[in-house]
């Protein structure tokens, strides 16, 4: 039987909290369908919903993130397809979540792929991945945030640059434009995104969610209304239990145990 475009896995140990949620089309370099696109989306809906999961990981294998849209399915698809069948779902639910989302980039992440690493929180990337946005190459442009996010993040000539030419970046060149937030040895990129999960999963998780929705805020408000969010969110976090337990934890000198309450 030949296996689903989407998997997952919970981590048990050290890992607890965390799950690491695979594409997996490798005969297509793992290339976003929209079989694979829905199938992600409900997957990390659910992850979202369940309680037990405080961190996500997403990547691929070691060649390919997501190499972009299947172009031979996007040949048939009419503007009327897009509309009716919500083809960009998956990166709607990816900026509703709650639950932080790592991406673990190795290989290439272009078109639909660094749309997708661009959507996470933040991403780690192995040294010789390779970013892009050539669409262009094909008659299109960005159209699930690989130019507008660009601009927000690199400015408008530096997404231009990438956007208009369609010639892919290293992961240093990312990390400058703000794509990538880390750069590991190949190979090595699920593994230390699992770690900096972890991190996130034993952290209170009221407070990873407000950090999280203050932070995707602040980006397009202006700083007198992003930090007055902060403050007042700040402020409504005093009154829960796992402040409360920080605190004890912190003065008894013991490891905090958080519920998210």
């Amino acid at each position: 039987m030949n296996e689903p475009p989407v998997t997952y896995e919970d981590l048990a140990g050290d890992g607890a909290g965390v799950r690491v949620v695979r594409i997996n089309r490798p005969a297509k370099r793992n290339a976003l369908d929209r079989a694979t696109k829905e199938l992600l989306a409900a997957t990390l809906a659910e992850s979202d919903a369940d309680p037990a999961v405080r961190a996500i990981v997403l990547t691929g294998d070691q060649r390919s993130f997501v190499a972009g849209t299947d172009l031979a399915e996007m040949a048939t698809v009419t503007p009327t397809d897009h509309l009716v069948l919500n083809t960009g779902r998956v990166f709607t639910v990816l900026d509703e979540l709650g639950t932080p989302v790592v991406a673990a980039v190795e290989g290439y992440a272009y078109g639909g792929g660094c749309e997708l690493a661009m959507a996470c929180d933040f991403v780690v990337a192995g040294a010789s991945a390779t970013f892009g946005q050539p669409e262009i190459r094909v008659g299109l442009i960005p159209g699930a945030g690989g130019l507008s996010r660009l601009v927000q993040r690199a400015g408008r000539a530096r997404a231009l640059r990438m956007v208009l030419t369609g010639e892919p970046i290293d992961a240093v060149a990312a990390r400058e434009v703000g794509i990538v937030s880390d750069i590991v040895d190949d190979g090595r990129a699920v593994e230390v995104a699992v770690e900096l999960a972890t991190a996130i999963a034993a952290a209170p998780p009221l407070n990873v969610r407000a950090i999280r929705k203050v932070a995707r805020h602040a980006e397009a408000a202006t700083l007198n209304t992003a930090m007055e969010l902060e403050r007042t969110t700040f402020q409504l976090l005093f009154d829960t239990a796992d402040h409360s337990e920080g605190i004890e934890a912190f003065l008894g000198k013991r490891a905090a145990v958080y519920e998210g309450k």
